[in-house]
């Protein structure tokens, strides 16, 4: 930003709006300070951040070279001149007008745009086959963040102010050579309101008034503030803000402010809870306060005793309180092979192309007696051979010593060697086995769960003057990103070849292995400080855990198919990639699940509190409904609890799920908890949601029944797949056979993305109005292949099905199948199959639940194959799931005529591939726009992402080789299809004729934008709650005039 004094006006740039969004508090009091209202706040150097931005700048001139080599004479580079140089801008950007009037010039670098308030710096602007101007930003992350879509708005906008032609989307030249692009319709509105947002700030501050106003003030709830960056971190110390207290999160210290709890010390003497906050939280927060308080009071005396010092040279130790003692058990029984681990590591190293970013160049540890062992790595191809060292020398070490343990602070080390074995191909499984044997134990967790400390941070800095006394550090190396800076230079050293600086980099690299020591030395003394903190409670260390009989280990099939894709061409080898991925989809996702449920069991509660799925419990709001009682005809107790509580951000509690209800140890009923657990786990059901929590039913565990209530809910556990893996497994072994060639059935040309194989050649052409005949036809056509159909919201994609359904029986006694993600979407549509007139004699499915409404006809569990041999001849539709349709004994393979996939854009690709086998055509109905499936696990390939997803690569419409587009909503009126048509659907979709006569007095069809203030909310709005009821019930009553189908 640019203050123009004689002028009073305010010049901003796309950077502000970046700056705007991340803090508002902060770039008002910027424009304070350049009104001479306030001091300029001088932001700490961060060599790290510095870094970034050079590797961001040899990252754009490596593109500009591209360009220039690609097109030497079609470049116009416009100099780079300061704002602040009015002639000098003014002809720059007289340059830049006239670059983009110019038919020869292909590639603009450095556009310049400026008018009165803005000035702008565009990386590039790149002419397309069309002569429209495509804007292009270089960044240096790996994915497209908003703040930088909004500076490439600001630059679309004023080609529109210009009337320069422009392209409809926008691109980010990514960091890892890959290119995001965006449709221009998608970012500019959040742009104009971002930007009308920047003009209300700027209006605020009264800029006519300099120096005489009075400055933006903290706690002004006008202004959204970050409470991180160094202007917000000045106001939260002078204010003693509720943000110094440890763990104090946004929604928390609303809840307090709105209590009239503002400050550090205000919260440590208070004395009853918000009404609405858990009382168990506001105990922990407050005695958290309570210790910082006491702690500073520490230091003020410490100081007090040191007269004439210029400060102290070992600050005391923080005040500490142990609170529960009973999580000290966590700690294994000291082992004399005990190792205590540590990484150091750059996130933004990478090589060639750019595709992997981050390499761990130190691996460092020390044993129990503090002698230090390293490995370096200053390439990709050393990480691998230094994680390949590491985990050798682990396994010869712990043949040597059974019970030792590798010690750590904080989840990066596992994490990270977890990534790395991934990336590198090579001990996933040693890792794992690891992780399974409970060798890794974090220390962070336990700190957390067992002690307050009176310290605004629990980093293990923060915590060594408990137990390190006065061996400070004494390497030139005191933080991560300085060893990250100073090993960058040690490399740029080591590789002039000058003898001189060779031994300077060999200096920094010794003084940085001296820091990743003392690191470890640390974790050691930590460890050994907490087992002084047990023993003072009485508490033993526990034993180790019972390893698990078998982990996740790649089939041999997965290696098989990976080994077949290295003699591939580039397409073939993605899919048969894809293939071993597939295999081991399940394992990964169990595996993946299982790993965080123990986890949570063996960690306190706020560290996992705001993962999805988990609800907190407020004992004070939880009751028991039904004490525990023995329905009749039932052979164990039950009881029923409504369980209120604090649910973490996008948490999904759904009817007849069944969450793990978490108690803390030692639990209240029969359970045989593995050594460092801190909880125990028991299934319940869900009978009702509630908005803060669910109704739950619980069952005894046999005769033994208890009176206290859990104190979390958290995920259920993912269904088993056995035969889901048979039919995949099945499917991977033809797959092997047939190499180097491909089988001919409907996985294989999904995942090599190939068209449907047809007879014909391409899908018959439809009728919009009525895409049934074609569809019929095409699925005649189909040579054990599949047919996508996507139906966008309201186009009939329900009706196109349960009619192409009906005829295929009906007229050609066809033998078909229907599978979803749910049972809800799969019964919904067979009824709708009865509906468009197949007897409902001929349609079974095993119902979800006793309803009595149902409408097909209800089959047992194990009646699906009678049901199939009764109606064989006459044709029959069956629903299921993926389990019954990946078993060969309720579907013999290729036994149906046709699978429906409906909702085909949730459905993932491996479900579809062990789905398949029941069939010799697939149909896919769905669209990927909507939400997809939720996947537990991470995997190598995009096997997770759904079939149609798959298939349509990204597109937003279906292309017309792989399928059919239904185009006409009956849904929306075309003042709504048209934004919606824009926005999602490349301007294909229309509004069929009928939606246009549906109307509601009083309001006029369209799209209405209402702005709803709101702060610091990432996944949920009560403000836009709120102002969506109050729009509901505005129009409860309202007359409307609706539209009757003709069918």
């Amino acid at each position: 930003m640019r203050y123009i004094e004689n002028e009073g006006r305010l010049v901003t740039s796309a950077s502000d709006l970046k700056a705007a969004s991340e803090c508002e508090f902060a770039w008002v009091r910027a424009i304070d300070a350049r009104l001479g209202r306030i001091a300029h706040v001088v932001e700490p150097e961060d060599a790290t951040l510095e870094r970034a931005a050079r590797l961001g700048d040899t990252h754009e001139r490596r593109v500009l070279e591209r360009y220039l080599t690609e097109d030497p004479d079609g470049v116009a580079i416009i100099a780079q001149v300061s704002s602040v140089d009015a002639p000098a801008l003014g002809e720059a950007v007289r340059r830049t007008n006239a670059a983009l009037a110019d038919p020869s010039v292909r590639i603009i670098y450095q556009a310049v745009f400026a008018t009165a308030d803005f000035v702008g710096f565009a990386d590039f602007l790149v002419r397309d086959d069309l002569g429209r101007w495509l804007v292009q930003d270089t960044k240096l992350a790996r994915r497209a963040r908003v703040t930088a879509l909004m500076q490439l708005a600001a630059y679309v906008h004023h080609l529109d102010e210009l009337g320069v032609p422009r392209s409809d989307r926008v691109e980010l030249l990514l960091g890892d050579g890959t290119t995001s692009s965006h449709l221009v319709d998608d970012i500019l509105p959040v742009y104009h309101l971002r930007h009308a947002r920047l003009l209300e700030l700027i209006e605020s501050r009264h800029l006519e008034r300099g120096a005489a106003e009075i400055p933006g003030a903290w706690g002004d709830d006008a202004y959204f503030a970050c409470g991180r960056c160094a202007t917000c971190q000045i106001e939260v110390e002078a204010s003693r803000d509720l943000l110094l207290v440890a763990g104090m999160r946004p929604l928390q210290r609303a809840k307090l402010r709105e209590a009239g709890i503002r400050t550090l010390d205000e919260l440590s003497v208070a004395q009853v809870p918000p009404d609405n906050m858990n009382a168990d939280v506001f105990g922990l927060l407050r005695t958290q306060a309570q210790l910082q308080r006491a702690s500073e009071i520490a230091v003020a005396d410490a100081e007090d005793d040191a007269p004439g010092s210029s400060g102290l040279v070992s600050p005391p130790a923080p005040v500490y309180r142990v609170v529960q003692p009973a999580a000290l058990a966590a700690l294994p029984p000291a082992d004399p092979g005990d190792l205590f681990f540590d990484f150091e590591g750059d996130p933004l190293y990478t090589e060639g192309a750019g595709g992997d970013w981050g390499i761990d160049y130190l691996f460092g540890w020390v044993d129990d007696r503090e002698t230090f062992s390293l490995l370096w790595a200053h390439s990709f191809t050393e990480e691998r051979a230094a994680l390949r060292g590491f985990l050798d020398f682990v396994d010869a070490h712990r043949a040597a010593h059974p019970g030792m343990h590798i010690y750590h602070y904080a989840p990066y080390e596992p994490t990270h060697l977890l990534a790395m074995a991934a990336r590198h191909g090579t001990g996933e499984a040693q890792v794992d086995r690891l992780l399974r044997d409970g060798v890794f134990v974090d220390l962070y967790p336990i700190v957390r769960r067992a002690l307050r400390v009176g310290s605004r941070s629990y980093s293990i800095k923060k915590l060594e003057p408990l137990y390190m006394h006065d061996q400070t550090r004494q390497s030139d190396v005191q933080r991560g990103d300085e060893s990250i800076v100073r090993y960058v230079q040690a490399r740029v050293l080591l590789d002039a070849g000058d003898e001189h600086d060779e031994a300077a980099g060999r200096a920094i690299l010794a003084d940085i292995a001296d820091y990743n020591r003392y690191d470890c030395v640390s974790t050691r003394r930590l460890r050994n400080w907490l087992r002084d903190r047990a023993a003072e409670h009485g508490i033993v260390s526990a034993a180790d855990p019972e390893p698990e009989a078998r982990g996740y280990e790649p089939s041999p099939r997965a290696l098989s198919l990976a080994a077949l894709a290295e003699g591939a061409d580039a397409g073939d080898a993605w899919a048969l990639r894809l293939a071993a991925a597939a295999i081991d989809y399940y394992p990964r996702e169990a595996k993946s699940f299982w790993a965080t449920h123990f986890l949570r069991l063996r960690e306190p509660v706020s560290v996992w509190e705001q993962t999805r799925d988990v609800a907190v419990l407020d004992a004070a709001r939880c009751e028991v409904v039904e004490d525990w009682h023995r329905a009749e005809g039932h052979r164990v107790d039950r009881r029923v609890l409504r369980l209120r509580g604090e649910l973490a951000p996008g948490t999904r509690l759904s009817v007849g799920s069944e969450p793990f209800l978490l108690y803390d140890l030692p639990a209240p009923f029969v359970f045989e908890a593995s050594p460092r657990w801190l909880h125990a786990d028991h299934r319940g059901r869900i009978l009702e949601e509630h908005e803060d929590g669910a109704l739950v039913e619980e069952r005894a565990r046999g005769d033994f029944t208890w009176e206290p209530l859990p104190i979390a809910m958290t995920p259920p556990a993912p269904p088993r797949a056995l035969s889901q893996q048979a039919a995949i497994d099945e499917w991977a072994d033809a797959l092997i056979r047939a190499s180097p060639a491909f089988p001919r059935d409907a996985a294989t040309d999904l995942l090599r993305r190939r068209p449907p194989r047809l007879h014909a050649g391409r899908p018959a052409p439809a009728d919009p109005s009525d895409p049934v005949p074609a569809i019929i036809a095409t699925l005649h056509d189909l040579d054990n292949s599949y047919l996508a159909v996507q139906g966008p919201p309201g186009t009939g994609k329900t009706y196109v099905g349960s009619h192409v359904i009906e005829r295929l029986v009906r007229e050609h006694g066809w033998k078909i199948g229907v599978v979803a993600q749910s049972h809800a979407v799969v019964e919904h549509m067979l009824d709708r199959v009865i509906d468009a007139g197949v007897p409902a004699a001929r349609v079974g499915k095993a119902p979800k639940d006793d309803d009595p409404a149902i409408r097909f006809t209800p089959l047992a569990k194990n009646g699906i194959a009678s049901f199939v041999a009764e109606h064989t001849g006459a044709g029959f539709v069956v629903g299921g799931t993926a389990w019954d349709f990946s078993h060969d004994g309720r579907f013999p393979r290729r036994s149906l005529d046709l699978l429906v996939i409906d909702e085909a854009g949730q459905f993932s690709l491996a479900s579809t591939i062990a789905v398949s086998v029941a069939a010799r055509r697939l149909l896919l109905l769905g669209d990927p726009q909507q939400l997809p499936q939720v996947s537990q696990g991470t995997h190598p390939e995009p096997v997770d992402t759904s079939a149609l997803g798959w298939i349509m690569d990204g597109a937003s419409v279906l292309p017309d080789e792989l399928g059919y587009f239904l185009p006409q909503s009956r849904r929306m009126h075309p003042h709504v299809a048209q934004p919606v048509s824009r926005l999602s659907y490349e301007g294909r979709l229309a509004s069929h004729p009928s939606a246009a006569l549906r109307t509601i007095d009083g309001v006029d069809p369209g799209l209405h934008l209402l702005a709803v203030e709101h702060q610091g909310n990432a996944t949920a709005s009560p403000e836009e709650a709120k102002v969506v009821v109050h729009l509901v019930r505005s129009l409860i009553g309202t007359a409307w005039t609706d539209v009757v189908r003709e069918t």
